[in-house]
């Protein structure tokens, strides 16, 4: 069939960053300000980065394949086991449904059309929600630990359950399993019921907060990588923290994120960095909104996606960004204005080392040693 044509003298890299330069400027009207959760369907953008992904693939893959049914079928089971890697969420109508289609995906794609991601996406997360519900209901009900139980947790063997009834089953041992676990911890109780309601809750929300680049890049590369395991697409914001980690420095704050229940966490200061210079940041202080400038409004980032807040935080080196922070132990929102630098991550970069030993016969020998932190 008729493929776009690409000028075979252009370098792999500059078609790379070619795709990379049409994904941020489409972007850039999106992930700053914050797209709505709902995902409408597929965009035009989302057709033209899918038909030069696979005019590269076809074209300029080592393995000289062709995307073909093969592809489709292999690239529909990475997608699934994306989504449902423990088989809690589908049913198996979902699946057979979803794998009517595993022949005729490669077409699809090949004419830029992603329409069927969106689909099963919205699916997905419709049973996330049931599931949620279920486990709310799990959690308000007493679980006999008495009774030897089995669960079996190697996806591998399972089949999706075939309807709401066994779902249920499955998860009423999950929840009791979650609870055990937990018990071994020393959290029981209300703390433990509490604890489980809010871990499911947030995956939840952290679903619902998958935007189209982020579906767009779960997709591909489950289609990709159907070439081989090490193919991948990049969305702008992968691509981007990838090239940090390729020149171990960024713009921005200094400070390592996690999300925690909902709240982004500092769990890292860098050393010498704009939020140590500013010395009030700390480890476990929860930002619960961010503004730009020294007047810009300021945003609630309480359970927003963690890459939108990274996104928010990071910036031109010699601008400001106001950070709302409760630090650890208090339950006070205080402001910090932080003047963003150029921060080096020197803890990630590659180290050597020569060791000098000596054998059983007191002769000298020299070991070198390579340190990979990132790898």
């Amino acid at each position: 069939m008729q493929r776009p044509s690409i000028n075979r003298g252009t370098s792999r890299w500059t078609r790379f960053l070619a795709v990379s330069t049409l994904l941020v400027a489409g972007m850039s009207a999106c992930l700053w300000t914050l797209c709505a959760r709902e995902l409408d369907g597929q965009r035009d953008q989302d057709r033209r980065v899918t038909k030069v992904v696979t005019t590269l693939m076809s074209r300029e893959h080592l393995s000289q394949k062709e995307i073909d049914d093969e592809v489709s079928r292999r690239g529909l089971k990475t997608f699934l086991k994306t989504l449902d890697p423990m088989k809690l969420y589908f049913y198996q109508a979902d699946i057979d449904q979803a794998m009517a289609k595993q022949t005729d995906l490669d077409d699809e794609i090949d004419n830029g059309n992603i329409q069927f991601a969106y689909d099963l996406f919205d699916t997905f997360l419709k049973r996330v929600d049931e599931r949620v519900a279920q486990v709310n209901t799990l959690l308000g009900q007493k679980h006999d630990f008495t009774v030897d139980e089995e669960m079996i947790t190697d996806a591998d063997v399972l089949s999706y359950p075939k309807d709401s009834t066994e779902a249920a089953e499955r998860w009423r041992k999950r929840i009791k399993y979650d609870l055990l676990v937990l018990k071994a911890d020393k959290t029981e109780g209300q703390e433990a019921i509490d604890k489980l309601r809010r871990r499911y809750e947030n995956f939840a929300k952290r679903m619902k907060q998958t935007k189209s680049d982020d579906l767009l890049e779960m997709y591909l590369t489950a289609m990709t990588s159907s070439f081989d395991p090490h193919t991948t697409y990049m969305s702008p914001s992968t691509l981007e923290n990838f090239r940090i980690q390729m020149r171990l420095n960024l713009e921005g704050i200094g400070a390592a994120l996690s999300n925690i229940d909902g709240y982004t966490t500092i769990s890292k200061v860098i050393p010498g960095g704009a939020a140590d210079k500013h010395g009030k940041l700390k480890p476990e202080d929860r930002v619960v909104s961010v503004g730009q400038g020294e007047e810009g409004e300021m945003v609630d980032v309480v359970d927003m996606s963690l890459n939108d807040v990274v996104g928010m935080i990071r910036g031109k080196a010699g601008t400001v960004v106001r950070l709302g922070v409760i630090p650890d132990g208090s339950t006070e929102t205080k402001i910090y204005a932080i003047t963003r630098e150029r921060i080096e991550l020197e803890d990630s970069a590659a180290r050597a080392d020569i060791i000098e030993e000596k054998d059983s016969d007191d002769a000298s020998y020299k070991i070198g040693v390579i340190d990979l932190p990132s790898f």
